[in-house]
């Protein structure tokens, strides 16, 4: 389903960095329960870490293809796989 406002923006929070193995063990803890926003202020690479890795509200085009998509395809609360860009790798996580 695609988003209730008429923007067609949406907002999620995402962690960065550089190391897949690193961002597949930060994938695992999250999934097993740890908090998304204390795990974003503690590992990514993005300045978006100091908010716990929200960006704030986004349309399409806006992120680069591979975060776009995967970001657009993600129902509210839910976290996405590993998603490779050319600044990393990103786990997202969309909050509304």
């Amino acid at each position: 389903m695609g988003s209730l406002f008429s923007s067609g923006k949406i907002q999620c929070s995402h962690i960065l960095v550089k190391d897949q193995q690193l961002a597949q063990k930060l994938l695992a803890n999250i999934s097993a329960g740890a908090d998304f926003a204390e795990q974003a202020r503690a590992h990514s690479e993005c300045p978006s870490k100091a908010k716990g890795g929200d960006l704030g509200k986004f349309s399409k085009g806006q992120m680069v293809v591979e975060f776009d998509r995967a970001a657009f395809g993600l129902e509210v609360g839910q976290l996405s796989a590993l998603v490779k860009t050319k600044f990393g790798y990103h786990i997202i996580k969309r909050t509304s």
